[in-house]
């Protein structure tokens, strides 16, 4: 199952006790994302997120598909100007999950070519932890988007705003600010949790 649910990690507000707490509160992915980190830093960082985590939710390790299998992580995510996902493919293990940054329907379309698990679509709404992104896409493009390949919103995605961005397609959510920074991470987890499961089809019976 493709996890709904994504946390980003936001050193020094996720250590490893707060991931745990966090997959707890029912989070079934954690993204580990740690561009200021030194190659090793980030191998034992996602090491010790492997290790908190277990098996309870799947580990994906932003940009480093080397870091990725090092430390026997569930998945990499990929950004536009990373290793390719075609490549990386070629190299991970069956069943490794692979996702890749989405601005456009185009970007999309060569990401699920390329052999994507998903793509992440963003920015949603303004940012309020990365800085350089482009203007917010809106829903018709998550709707588009969400229709070749599934997309994982991201950017500005509180437990108040999931409702309308599943609405208009999007499989799941991943948050960093609305989470990590929150008074009561573990409840606010708890609440971007059951609103994604609120607004989360119910599989057909047939």
């Amino acid at each position: 199952m493709l996890p709904r649910v994504h946390v980003i990690t936001d050193l020094p507000h996720t250590p490893p006790e707060m991931i745990d707490e966090i997959v707890s509160a029912g989070a079934d992915a954690v993204q580990v994302r740690a561009k200021h980190l030194t190659d090793r830093e980030l191998y034992e960082l996602a090491q010790d997120v492997v290790r908190t985590v277990g098996a309870r939710a799947k580990v994906i390790v932003n940009d480093r598909l080397d870091i990725a299998l090092a430390v026997g992580a569930d998945g990499v995510h990929l950004g536009l100007d990373d290793l390719p996902v075609a490549r990386a493919r070629r190299l991970a293990p069956a069943g490794f999950l692979i996702g890749g940054t989405c601005r456009n329907v185009q970007h999309a379309r060569q990401a699920y070519a390329d052999g994507a698990d998903y793509v992440g679509v963003g920015p949603i709404y303004p940012s309020t932890t990365k800085t350089g992104l482009p203007e917010p896409l809106g829903f018709d493009a998550l709707s588009a988007i969400s229709e070749i390949i599934p997309a994982i919103a991201i950017s500005g995605i509180t437990a108040e705003r999931v409702p309308e961005v599943m609405a208009a397609g999007a499989h799941g959510v991943a948050v960093i600010a609305a989470v990590s920074r929150a008074s009561d991470p573990p409840r606010a987890a708890r609440d971007v949790v059951a609103a994604v499961r609120a607004a989360t089809p119910a599989p057909s019976i047939r």
